[in-house]
């Protein structure tokens, strides 16, 4: 059953070839047997008490389609009674109150939630090796890492111990690890999902998404996710399409649109040789392509790194040991209060985002690091409103290598290099996909999709049309 897809599940329950419980219970066990360390939290009882209410429900019928499916959840989405981590020792004991707008729209529709999956601490990372609960395995290659910061996500899902799993992507956190682990990643449009009850790492940039088998399974799910909410101050107000209903459109006359950028000095042969054989399956189905160029994409590094540690720093202020997360035994005075309850709570590469994002934000330095980091996101942002006049989505790597060996990146700059393709997206808040697009020594290559403005059915239709000409999709670790 952990070889099908979301469509797949959903038609045998439907057609009582097997029950959510049975389901809910042959995920368990897998995830029971893992050693991956793809979750931090399992809801065994939770899941089952569920599973049980679904199929009460698929009883009566007229139930949402997802009803019964069961999913992991990063750790990152407030979920009522069951713990929220963030990977962090900082909030190891923390149980929400509440849900996050995904959870509850996810419970609204029946589904199943098998556990909490583990991630980068406070989604700040690129490997899912700063988690305070130990580094993820990929399944593919137990001694490489499933990228970051949704690597526990990603990796349940490639490796069969979930049918989908949720994600965040600050600067690439869906579509790096879906890349590494060769499934489907989908990053929408900026607003289009809420961001209500998800721990903020970088407020401007976070955008939740699914992690999935196929585009197909993404599109089902965004339809449960996506929409306004008023609890979210930066959701828009914008009717969402049954993302289903045009996966089948001919791609014919699509132009797609190479930035020359992507595909310069530092791209490994083989995920170069991958992705334009990719492309020229697109070609096979009809499309054209063009050669375009994103000038300002080579400030996106300096940029990212500039923007998201000043909206972590503040974000993370009230993770204090008083008003939230760990605090330190025997505080001498309040200073050691604060001083040694964040020292004690927070990781290493939490620390350093911190400590860049106040010296950045530091009165005599706003003007110079700052503001002049926003005056460069927009000219970026401009470059793909540019690109968009003249093609219909853009393609290219997603990251400039295969999963790498764990612990092989000492220094934090060259870590940062990992998502070199993903984060000027984040930066304008487009929509970008990671789809299966071959290997390259044994391990999995993505191709990323990028598109418009709320232009996600288009990527959809796009991704969906080159799985139903392709195999990569189906390829599973041995």
């Amino acid at each position: 059953m952990h070889t099908k897809t979301i469509a797949e599940l959903a038609q045998g329950l439907k057609n009582k070839e097997f029950s959510s419980v049975e389901l809910t219970q042959h995920y368990l066990n897998r995830i029971n047997a893992s050693d991956l360390n793809a979750f931090i939290t399992v809801t065994d009882e939770v899941a089952l008490q569920q599973a049980q209410t679904a199929d009460a429900q698929i009883a009566k019928g007229e139930t949402p389609i997802l009803t019964g499916i069961p999913y992991a959840h990063k750790d990152i989405f407030c979920t009522n009674g069951v713990k929220t981590s963030a990977a962090s020792k900082m909030l190891d004991n923390f149980i929400s109150p509440y849900d996050s707008t995904v959870s509850h729209k996810l419970n609204q529709s029946g589904l199943v939630m098998l556990g909490k999956t583990n991630m980068d601490e406070f989604a700040m990372g690129s490997s899912n090796e700063n988690s305070f609960y130990g580094a993820v395995k990929n399944p593919w290659d137990k001694n490489k890492v499933p990228g970051g910061s949704s690597g526990g996500s990603a990796a349940a899902v490639a490796d069969g111990l979930s049918s989908f799993a949720t994600g965040t992507d600050t600067g690439g956190s869906i579509r790096q690890p879906a890349s590494l682990c060769g499934i489907t990643g989908l990053k929408p449009t900026y607003g289009r999902v809420s961001r209500y009850g998800m721990i903020s790492y970088a407020s401007s940039l976070d955008q939740a998404g699914p992690l999935t088998k196929t585009a197909q399974d993404a599109a089902m799910v965004l339809n449960t996710i996506a929409g306004f909410d008023e609890k979210d101050s930066t959701s828009v107000d914008r009717t969402v399409p049954d993302y289903t209903q045009n996966l089948n459109d001919s791609i014919e006359g699509l132009t797609i649109g190479l930035p020359k950028e992507f595909f310069a000095d530092g791209l490994d042969d083989g995920v170069a040789k991958a992705v334009m054989a990719a492309v020229k399956e697109f070609e096979t189905l009809g499309a054209s392509v063009k050669e375009i160029s994103l000038p300002n994409s080579k400030y996106a590094i300096p940029t990212y790194y500039i923007v998201a540690p000043c909206e972590c720093s503040s974000n993370l202020s009230r993770m204090d040991g008083v008003r939230f997360g760990h605090r330190c035994t025997d505080p001498k005075d309040l200073e050691d209060l604060y001083l040694r309850s964040r020292t004690e709570g927070f990781g290493e590469e939490v620390k350093r985002r911190i400590m860049i994002g106040t010296y950045a934000l530091s009165a005599g330095y706003y003007d110079a690091y700052y503001l002049k980091a926003q005056k460069t996101r927009h000219l970026i942002s401009n470059d793909f409103k540019q690109a968009f006049e003249t093609v219909d989505v853009i393609m290219g790597p997603v990251s400039p290598t295969t999963a790498f060996n764990l612990g092989s990146f000492k220094d934090p700059v060259s870590m940062y290099l990992a998502d070199i393709y993903t984060l000027s997206t984040n930066l304008a808040g487009l929509p970008g996909m990671s789809i299966p697009a071959g290997f390259s020594q044994k391990m999995p290559v993505g191709l990323q999709l990028i598109g418009n403005y709320w232009s996600e059915s288009k990527l959809l239709n796009i991704a969906h049309q080159f799985q139903q000409a392709t195999d990569w999709h189906t390829k599973t670790p041995v």
